[in-house]
């Protein structure tokens, strides 16, 4: 029996939008954090002291849920550790990498914006799960949005990024999927809590090892730094992380991922606003396509009931 998807009516759907929308913004800003950070420091160092000090606070509370009724199993563990290497250390640091290449915090966003036709393409053989035809539609007509905005963008960005830097974005959004897929398949859910705290201490090893290869585990003594720190913890992974798998619960992966097509708009026009990106009329034109396949995708649906003869 397959399970539809999209966002159901009545009050829970009106929290569940409004969880939506605080979603698509924390999400975006995520991009923008990295290209605040990255004004003052490198890679590895920002990410190490995005996560580092993240999962010191949580990790006194996963133990003590480990010794009580929420005990997550070795097996667990290992699945949660998988899937925070793909989603949050995999997924960033190409976020990040193509932000310092050169590539617009738009470009960034938009081409992690095809993930949803990848997840839908994926979708009905691996969980069971329901796209109508007006889903697919809709997920077609955000590819074509953001490979419109996508080429705009590249074709307006400063000389001197190389071509393949482009590419790098494709490698985050891949690992994501695949950390959605995985998470999706297990035999029961973990506590929120205790998955972000596996997610965000998989990746303060990752990137402290990756910074002290690198010698750039000390961090500058600016203030800019640290704010854009608080920036990316606050609302990027407590909101956006948070709210991601959040949503994937209450509504269904193929929803959640469709949310991804109203990042690349609200990360443009913020990119635009705050760090003099191009926008165009041809970016407006690919936003508003997305924003509508947006609409298409996630429509609430509605059950039908048989009225009696």
């Amino acid at each position: 029996m397959t399970k539809p998807i999209g966002i159901p009516v009545g009050r829970h759907g009106v929290i569940t939008l409004g969880l939506a929308a605080l979603f698509v913004i924390c999400w975006s800003s995520g991009f923008i954090g990295a290209k605040l950070g990255a004004q003052d420091a490198a890679v590895p160092t920002i990410l190490m002291w995005r996560f580092l000090p993240l999962a010191l606070v949580l990790v006194p509370f996963f133990l003590r849920n480990q010794s009580g009724k929420q005990r997550l199993a070795r097996r667990g563990v290992g699945r949660q550790v998988a899937v925070g290497a793909l989603s949050q250390s995999g997924y960033l640091l190409t976020v990040y990498w193509a932000i310092d290449l050169g590539v617009s915090t738009g470009t960034t966003a938009l081409i992690d914006g095809i993930q949803p036709l990848v997840v839908a393409a994926l979708v009905g053989p691996l969980l069971g799960t329901a796209v109508t035809g007006r889903q697919w539609i809709g997920l077609v007509l955000g590819l074509v949005g953001v490979a419109l905005v996508t080429w705009v963008d590249a074709t307006h960005v400063a000389s001197g990024t190389p071509w393949w830097a482009y590419a790098v974005p494709f490698a985050g959004m891949v690992s994501l999927v695949a950390a959605t897929f995985i998470e999706r398949r297990a035999p029961a859910p973990t506590a929120p809590l205790s998955a972000l705290t596996i997610h965000c201490l998989t990746s303060a090893v990752s990137f402290t090892g990756m910074a002290v290869v690198a010698g750039d585990a000390i961090p500058p003594a600016t203030a800019s730094f640290w704010v854009a720190m608080t920036w990316l913890v606050v609302l990027s992974t407590f909101g956006g992380y948070g709210l991601y798998w959040l949503l994937l619960r209450r509504t269904g992966v193929t929803t959640v991922n469709s949310l991804m097509f109203l990042v690349p708009p609200v990360t443009t026009v913020w990119g635009a606003a705050m760090f003099d990106e191009p926008l165009t009329a041809l970016t407006a034109a690919g936003l508003g396509l997305a924003l509508v396949a947006t609409l298409l995708v996630v429509a609430p649906r509605r059950e039908l009931s048989r009225q009696p003869a």
